[in-house]
């Protein structure tokens, strides 16, 4: 569904043949207009804790009007969008079949999209094949990368049926990621991440902790779309959030591992 201009939809962002996400660093809303930071994948949004990178909405419900009324992104105003699903016959008809009303409502959208959107699971990946006792779903190379996953303590903010998406954690735990990374004052020194709503200097550059299901596939990554490979992310998270240096040989045998959590599309799109 478009709002606004009538230019942008949900899917404009959020490719749901693609990887629920786009490949650009930040996505293109009304006007031209970037979003201030890069778009996280739809799939298993359902299991995030919070939604957003900052995590303001805390739930799907919550997170569904905020493009729609953003300036920025869709442009919309709900007595727009409640007025171009009504002009819909189908529209009308479907929602009458489903919440039994004559008219359409805000909250009437809101729990469509949400509940679509936790339909959005992808499953059935290597891993989760490995887990269920499948010991030829991993190969040894996985194996190792999965173990050094652990032993190094990524795990310890990428866990649970999502692989993350369950906490907040600060970019820049051993070493102060911003101040080695912004040379040229990009966004990236601009985005104040969880202080920007709470005002609390103990959540200055924290950002919710992304999940890696799927992790292969959604490149550009970070909150700021700013770095392309995936072996680079995992030598940046060893340096800034471990205090780290690994091997290039481990972190190639960890992104063999996090190539495993690809999982099959989800079943309503098949």
């Amino acid at each position: 569904m478009s709002t606004g201009d009538k230019t942008i939809s949900c899917t404009s962002c959020h490719n749901l043949y693609l990887n629920g996400a786009g490949n650009v660093s930040f996505s293109v809303g009304i006007n031209g207009s970037l979003a201030k930071r890069n778009t996280p994948t739809v799939f298993n949004s359902g299991f995030s804790f919070r939604q957003f990178w900052d995590g303001r909405a805390l739930t799907l419900e919550e997170q569904v009007e905020a493009p729609f009324l953003n300036s920025q992104e869709m442009g919309a105003s709900w007595d727009e969008i409640i007025t171009t699903l009504m002009n819909s016959s189908d529209y009308r008809e479907r929602f009458k079949q489903v919440y039994g009303k004559n008219f359409i409502t805000p909250d009437q959208v809101r729990d469509a999209i949400s509940t679509f959107e936790r339909t959005l699971v992808t499953t059935n990946s290597r891993f989760d094949k490995w887990l269920k006792g499948d010991e030829g779903a991993l190969s040894h190379r996985q194996k190792e990368g999965y173990q050094l996953f652990k032993s190094y303590g990524c795990i310890k903010c990428h866990q649970g049926v999502n692989v993350g998406g369950n906490m907040f954690e600060r970019l820049g735990v051993f070493r102060e990621y911003y101040l080695e990374n912004n040379t040229d004052n990009t966004k990236r020194s601009q985005d104040l991440g969880r202080f920007a709503i709470t005002k609390n200097e103990e959540t200055l550059y924290e950002f919710k902790v992304p999940s890696l299901r799927n992790i292969a596939l959604t490149s550009p990554y970070l909150h700021d779309g700013s770095i392309k490979k995936l072996r680079n992310v995992i030598d940046i998270m060893a340096t800034y959030q471990l205090g780290l240096k690994l091997p290039e040989a481990e972190i190639e045998k960890i992104e063999d591992f996090l190539s495993t959590l690809t999982g099959e599309p989800p079943t309503i799109l098949r």
